[in-house]
């Protein structure tokens, strides 16, 4: 059977399956805010958000990854997970702010210490940056070992396409406030999609 222009089938099944409008829909955006207050609590949700959909993907293990979100009020302080909380079970009043160095602002649990050692030093070489995701998953640790940047194999990876960092000088575990100046220069000429604007 041949469905021409003119045959309202397709359309049809296009009504069917999304819906039609006669009319122009907007995008949806991320949300903007009358007080910095508003925009702290939803961040801090969206970071706790983040830990949860991290742990579903399997990219958590035992204390390792952290993810970060700049707070909007004072943008040299950020929102971390409190040391060995299961990402599962974070959520936002866990969380805690630390300034940039080490100290810990609000938050009632203290911080892993590669956690500020990292996203310290990439919050600051990227004041653009709102948030920055660390994580320990099954597949990016067996391809770190490769050593090589991303093929643009798959749409995936074709969003990072020449635009992600390397980081070939791990010397272990970051406790030191130098490592994570290295790993930030490592990312910090990447500006467009290492790094976000939103949690």
């Amino acid at each position: 059977m041949t469905i021409t222009a003119t045959d309202s089938r397709p359309r049809e099944r296009a009504a069917a399956a999304v819906g039609l409008a006669d009319r122009e829909l907007p995008f949806s955006l991320p949300p903007r805010f009358d007080s910095v207050d508003a925009e702290r609590e939803y961040r801090k949700a969206q970071l706790a958000d983040g830990f949860r959909i991290f742990s579903r993907l399997g990219f958590s293990e035992g204390v390792t990854g952290h993810i970060t979100v700049r707070d909007p009020g004072e943008p040299d302080t950020f929102w971390v997970n409190p040391f060995g909380m299961a990402f599962s079970q974070i959520t936002a009043p866990d969380l805690v702010r630390c300034d940039h160095d080490g100290n810990v602002l609000e938050g009632r649990f203290h911080v892993n210490r590669p956690a500020f050692v990292i996203h310290a030093e990439v919050h600051r070489a990227r004041p653009d940056a709102i948030a920055s995701a660390h994580a320990h998953s099954l597949h990016g640790k067996g391809f770190s070992t490769l050593g090589i940047p991303l093929d643009p194999l798959t749409p995936d990876a074709c969003a990072f396409f020449e635009d992600h960092g390397m980081y070939a000088e791990f010397g272990g575990v970051a406790n030191e406030v130098e490592e994570g100046q290295r790993i930030a220069e490592a990312i910090g000429n990447h500006k467009p999609r290492s790094c976000r604007t939103t949690v």
